[in-house]
C-alpha cells in the first residue's frame, strides 16, 4: 500500500534533482515523519474527552497516541502544569506514506467546500502545518459513534531547506494547494 514510497523513489525523487539541480542523491528533500496533534480542552472537566480523542487518533493514524500535558499553568484558562490537555501521534516510514497517501487522496476530497490546502502555511523551515476542523473526513471513523467534532493539526516534517523545495515535494505527493 506504499503507493506514494514507491512514486518518491521512481518519479519524484528524479524530477526534484533535476528541477532544482542536486549534485548529490541525499541533497533531494523528502518526507522526515508527519506528526498529528489533537488538542482536547474539554480534558480537564471531562476525563472521557480524553480517552475519546485518543481512540479516534489512534483509529486514523494506525498507532498508538501519546497523551500530551501542559507545560505550564495558566490561570485564564484554568490549566495546572502537569495536566493532560490533548494527545499526538508521531508517524514514520511505512505508516507515515500511508496515512500521507489517504489523507491526500481519501480524507480531503471529503472536506465540504474543498478547494484546496493554503499553499501558505509553511513555516521557513521547509515544514506545513496542516489544519483540520473534523475528524469525520476519514472513512476510518464511524459517524455514529462520535461524541464530539474535534479537530487536529497534522505537520509535515521535510528534509528540504527552503518551503520552495517543500513545497514542490508536496506537490509532486499530490497535495492540493489552493491557487
Amino acid at each position: 500500500m506504499a503507493r506514494l514510497k514507491e512514486t518518491y523513489k521512481k518519479e519524484i525523487a528524479p524530477a526534484m534533482q533535476k528541477k532544482f539541480g542536486y549534485k548529490n542523491v541525499m541533497q533531494i528533500p523528502k518526507l522526515d515523519k508527519i506528526v498529528i496533534n489533537m488538542g482536547v480542552g474539554d480534558a480537564k472537566e471531562n476525563a472521557k474527552a480524553l480517552e475519546s480523542a485518543v481512540k479516534d487518533l489512534e483509529s486514523i493514524s494506525g498507532q498508538k497516541a501519546v497523551i500530551t500535558k501542559a507545560k505550564k499553568s495558566i490561570a485564564n484558562f484554568k490549566i495546572r502544569e502537569g495536566l493532560a490537555i490533548g494527545c499526538k501521534v508521531t508517524l514514520r516510514g511505512e505508516k507515515m506514506y500511508e496515512f500521507a497517501d489517504r489523507l491526500i487522496n481519501l480524507s480531503l476530497p471529503r472536506v465540504r467546500d474543498f478547494r484546496g490546502v493554503n499553499p501558505n502555511a509553511f513555516d521557513g523551515r521547509g515544514n506545513y502545518a496542516l489544519g483540520i476542523k473534523e475528524q469525520l473526513i476519514f472513512p476510518e471513523i464511524e459517524y455514529d459513534k462520535v461524541d464530539k467534532v474535534r479537530g487536529m493539526d497534522i505537520i509535515f516534517v521535510t528534509t528540504a531547506k527552503s518551503d520552495e523545495e517543500a513545497r514542490e515535494l508536496l506537490t509532486q505527493f499530490g497535495m492540493p494547494f489552493a491557487k
